[in-house]
């Protein structure tokens, strides 16, 4: 009996310990653990890049008013052929010469004090061409020859013209990893003097993309896109939360 009760103390004694040792570890373990929650730093990285066009775009508006639609129409065609043949005459591609859909509204007669009356005076036709082209210098020398057009008897309206980087995507892919880096390389720089050491990452987003000119600092939170300047510069940011050691 004697034997059986000091097993019975000393399996007591046991069960504590371990019950004391297994609490302690477990503490131990949420404590860390919340310390490493808690222990967080935020950074931006940023990257950016000089690109250069590689193809253009132009568009042209060109309308006229007539008595009748008909008329319109007419002028509105021999205008719209005038404009092809000059554009292929300069050795544009006929595939690259969009015409959209004719438009056109009705323009009232007015009284003597201004006002406007239910009778028809005028139509106004209208109608939109876009060029394209596979560079940059084509269509930027075309915009300085509207002369020829307009000395055509044709009331056109051109746009500036619109310059494209036809690899965009896969710069944008390349510039979110380069400020994934810069992030990583902020947050380490951040906690080099206190001693710590970056851990894993807990968080990242991705900012907007700045498309600017090249010696342009405009942003927007919405992104820019500058299609007016042939060089430009593509900025790519991202947000990282890292764990600190």
């Amino acid at each position: 009996m004697q034997i059986k009760d000091y097993q019975v103390v000393l399996l007591g004694v046991v069960i504590a310990l371990g019950s004391i040792f297994s609490s302690y570890v477990l503490s131990k373990s949420i404590v860390e653990f919340q310390k490493l929650q808690n222990q967080t730093i935020r950074v931006t990285g940023s990257a950016s890049q000089k690109v250069t066009s590689d193809s253009s775009s132009w568009n042209i508006s060109f309308r006229t008013k007539a008595i009748t639609l008909k008329d319109g129409y007419a002028k509105l065609n021999s205008d719209a052929s005038k404009i092809r043949d000059f554009f292929l005459s300069k050795g544009i591609d006929e595939k690259n010469i969009n015409f959209s859909a004719i438009g056109s509204y009705e323009n009232y007669k007015r009284t003597p004090n201004g006002n406007t009356t239910n009778e028809i005076d005028t139509y106004t036709v209208y109608q939109n061409v876009t060029v394209k082209a596979n560079d940059t210098e084509t269509l930027t020398r075309l915009s300085k020859e509207t002369d020829v057009l307009i000395n055509q008897d044709i009331n056109l309206n051109a746009e500036g013209v619109q310059y494209y980087v036809s690899n965009l995507d896969d710069i944008k892919v390349k510039m979110v990893g380069e400020a994934s880096k810069n992030a990583k390389q902020r947050a380490e720089s951040l906690v080099k003097g206190t001693g710590g050491q970056i851990g894993t990452i807990n968080s990242a987003k991705m900012g907007v993309f700045q498309i600017v000119p090249v010696d342009s600092t405009e942003v927007s939170d919405y992104g820019y896109n500058d299609t007016s300047s042939i060089e430009k510069k593509v900025v790519a940011t991202v947000t990282a939360t890292f764990t600190v050691k």
